[in-house]
């Protein structure tokens, strides 16, 4: 069992910045990916960004630029740096990590609320 706990939203005004965290818990395979996932009201949810074990880095085209995803050495601690925010980024953002045969874990979510 993975346990995936957010930390670091809140409200923000419009350009500026916060910076979300995940820890996770449990047996975690060496070989993994985590990644950050939003939804917002009426909206799908939609793919923020992603990273691999090895460090490979995908993002969403809203987010380029902007956004940094990393996770520390030994991978436990996933982080997604957020910068020049907008209105559009408003939603609950939730912490993501797959591993071994399908097996998929996510985060309760965190409130991410950003005003014009």
């Amino acid at each position: 069992q993975v346990r995936l706990v957010e930390s670091g939203g809140g409200w923000v005004q419009a350009g500026g910045s916060l910076r979300l965290s995940c820890a996770a818990s449990g047996f975690i395979y060496s070989n993994n990916a985590m990644g950050w996932y939003r939804q917002a009201p009426g909206k799908q949810r939609e793919l923020v960004a992603r990273i691999s074990s090895g460090h490979n880095t995908n993002y969403a085209a809203s987010v380029k630029g902007r956004f940094t995803i990393s996770r520390d050495s030994v991978g436990s601690t996933l982080y997604l740096q957020m910068n020049s925010l907008k209105p559009e980024d408003t939603a609950i953002y939730y912490c993501q990590l797959a591993q071994g045969m399908g097996a998929e874990y996510w985060g309760q979510g965190t409130q991410v609320a950003v005003s014009s």
